[in-house]
């Protein structure tokens, strides 16, 4: 190859808007605009609103930000991202073919976890992710989806049920590859900022299989649609099929106006327990009761010895204070079962009265 400037590049060279380095081509995306526009919109739609479930069941603020679409191998996937991950593998039972993947990093899971389990999120620094944590993922991950799925069947107009979730953690690229084998197919992803206010803000991605990809195409487009499945390119587009002369110029003289209808809010419903927490039923949570407390010195402290009495801010028919992991729930009194000390429990306090205690 001859290294002889052309007079262009010496032009450019001169005036100052040449450049030493070029810059990389970028692979060109499989997905065709259109497909990545549909999809983004839903993708947009259903996790806004798997983000406002898990924003009620974290008890914080969750926001997500436009999703970014595209078309990649997964080999590309394995390769680009960072072990370990968290991963939620969710099959569609009923309304889609394929399945719907979830991929978040491990940091953000364990303090996912432990808002789950009712603590603050913080200090978790050292914190191992134990089968404890992935159970409570596990929950949280199964609702975002249902509550996914919800919104997508509402745009569907179809019934969309899915079947429960399977959550792993990839600890290398490896363990990625021997859990999707097929590296050089093409699948969709769809990437989103998620933040919870104060203490995360990562990224979550989602990744359909390109039938699942096509089938929300075509429910989306219409009633029919062509799909262009090809080497470098999959392309979905609206089949328009020509209407009978006299169709046409009834539909044109009239015009059907319709109600809109809209998803009903999540309510929630204080008195019963959350939908499917079968699967952290077991989490143990830390019970204690106080029986009253003091404020001394260190002179009256270091004054204490065996035989001192302290007294305590509680009188003797107070009711005495219940916590679970450290966060007052109820009130109770002092019962004796078979020789040991027991707490009946007397009053399940409100959110009002529980603040009114911590004044």
């Amino acid at each position: 190859m001859s290294e002889q400037m052309t007079q262009a590049e010496i032009d450019a060279l001169l005036n100052g808007t040449a450049t030493m380095v070029k810059e990389p081509e970028a692979s060109e995306d499989p997905l065709s605009q259109d497909i990545k526009d549909i999809i983004g919109e839903v993708g947009n739609i259903s996790m806004s609103q798997a983000a406002t479930t898990l924003s009620t069941l974290l008890n914080r603020k969750v926001s997500i930000t436009t999703p970014r679409v595209k078309g990649v191998t997964i080999k590309e996937i394995i390769e680009e991202y960072e072990t370990p991950k968290v991963v939620t593998t969710i099959e569609f039972k009923e309304g889609l073919v394929g399945k719907n993947i979830l991929m978040i990093d491990v940091d953000d899971a364990i303090i996912i976890a432990d808002l789950m389990m009712g603590n603050d999120g913080t200090n978790l620094e050292d914190k191992e992710f134990t089968e404890l944590e992935l159970s409570a993922v596990s929950e949280a991950m199964n609702q975002m989806i249902g509550s996914a799925s919800t919104a997508m069947a509402t745009m569907f107009d179809r019934r969309v049920d899915i079947l429960p979730p399977d959550v792993r953690i990839w600890e290398s690229a490896e363990e990625a590859e021997q859990a999707m084998p097929n590296s050089s197919d093409v699948v969709c992803t769809t990437s989103f900022k998620m933040s919870v206010e104060g203490l995360l803000d990562s990224e979550i991605m989602q990744i359909l299989p390109i039938d699942t990809v096509i089938e929300i195409s075509e429910i989306m487009l219409g009633d029919k649609a062509e799909v262009l499945d090809g080497r470098d390119s999959i392309v979905v587009q609206k089949v328009k099929e020509p209407k009978p002369q006299v169709q046409a110029e009834k539909e044109a003289e009239s015009v059907s106006i319709q109600k809109p209808k809209f998803q009903d809010l999540p309510r929630n419903d204080t008195k019963g327990s959350p939908r499917n927490l079968d699967l952290i039923m077991d989490v143990p949570l830390d019970f204690s009761v106080v029986l009253g407390k003091s404020r001394k010195t260190i002179k009256d402290i270091l004054s204490l010895s065996t035989g001192s009495v302290v007294e305590l801010d509680k009188m003797t028919d107070e009711p005495l204070e219940i916590y679970v992991n450290g966060k007052l729930i109820a009130e109770g009194e002092v019962v004796v079962i078979n020789e040991s000390f027991g707490i009946r429990i007397t009053n399940i306090l409100s959110k009002e009265q529980r603040v009114r205690h911590l004044k």
